[in-house]
């Protein structure tokens, strides 16, 4: 894997170059200063990935990312030396096409790059969604549909997302009003230590309580969860939300595809679901179950989508009722409700 590196700082880079020195697999080919110069090294050789920094002289991580992937789409990883101070840039880098989000390692002691463990980790998961490793394969779980049964008061509506899916959630669910009778699960694949830090921003940008979906919890109308470890959220028999480190092969945590199996095996009513915008193909057979079973099922589209790779594996495989554009998706969401409850009258 070629890999280039965006950073000001010295003691980072030197410790970047020494963690990924373990791997013979990676190349360093390039190294930035800054995020002009980060734009200008893409467009004369692309690498497969970027590790890149967020405040920099010059440009900025997030701006490098909005125009590298206009101008010389890759994989990019933001690296961030603070992770809470700077949560809010992450999730706009995020927004603009970066994949994830990881803390920088520091050297020790003795020179040895250390907590450079769960870069590398990232690193090998964005290998196996571009192709440069091979993913291991995943056993799709069978699914028995059960028959319709309604659920008293709750209409559930499920949202998964990877790459540009924070700014699209809040496009989304900005649309709803405080009190939506719906309750809302979202699976965003992110590192769990950034997590809490989405759960406030959105928590702040959209009319909905936005909360950690904690271990017990219970989808509740007017609210909106969502998932908050490197575990898998499922949906247990009792209708309650609880973590599983199953499937290991799974390399997205969360998984989108786990949590919507566990949903189509265990929830007794339809509902709404939604793969928005990601690399890869997390979801589209997960989305293709519950379709199976009587959900209205929505794929972002190709224009909205900052990387068509996740809503296009569910159109592919005819797993979505409607693919839209992620503007018309709350509307949609809206409308059927609307629907369902006055047919139900």
């Amino acid at each position: 894997m070629k890999i280039g590196i965006v950073n000001d700082l010295v003691i980072c880079i030197e410790s970047l170059q020494k963690v990924l020195a373990t791997v013979p697999e990676y190349e360093v080919i390039w190294v930035a200063k800054n995020g002009f110069e980060a734009v200008e090294r893409c467009k004369e050789i692309t690498p497969d990935l970027v590790l890149m920094d967020l405040i920099m002289p010059v440009m900025n991580g997030v701006e490098a990312t909005r125009r590298i992937m206009q101008s010389t789409p890759c994989a990019i990883l933001v690296v961030t030396s603070t992770v809470t101070g700077n949560s809010a840039k992450v999730f706009e880098a995020m927004g603009v096409g970066a994949l994830d989000a990881v803390a920088t390692p520091v050297i020790g002691a003795a020179g040895v790059a250390g907590t450079g463990d769960e870069l590398l980790k990232k690193i090998y998961r964005i290998g196996q969604l571009i192709g440069t490793v091979s993913p291991k394969p995943v056993k799709t779980p069978q699914v028995v549909a059960k028959p319709k049964v309604e659920i008293d008061g709750v209409d559930l509506v499920i949202l998964g997302s990877s790459t540009g899916g924070p700014q699209i959630l809040i496009n989304i669910l900005s649309t709803f009003p405080k009190n939506f009778p719906a309750a809302f699960i979202v699976i965003q694949h992110l590192n769990q230590q950034f997590t809490p830090g989405l759960v406030n921003w959105m928590d702040s940008q959209i009319n909905m309580p936005v909360r950690i979906a904690n271990d017990g919890a219970i989808p509740e109308s007017g609210k909106v969860l969502m998932a908050c470890t490197d575990h898998h959220l499922v949906m247990t028999p009792k209708l309650t939300l609880s973590y599983s480190i199953e499937p290991k092969e799974n390399f997205n945590h969360p998984s989108v595809d786990v949590f919507f199996f566990s949903v189509a095996k265990y929830w007794p009513a339809s509902g709404i679901a939604a793969i928005l915008t990601g690399m890869g193909r997390d979801g589209a057979e997960g989305l293709l179950a519950l379709h199976n079973r009587n959900w209205y099922t929505i794929a972002q589209d190709r224009r909205s989508s900052i990387v068509y790779g996740m809503p296009k594996a569910a159109a592919q495989i005819g797993a979505a009722t409607d693919i839209l554009p992620a503007g018309s998706i709350g509307k949609a969401i809206s409308d059927f409700l609307l629907f369902k409850k006055k047919k139900s009258l």
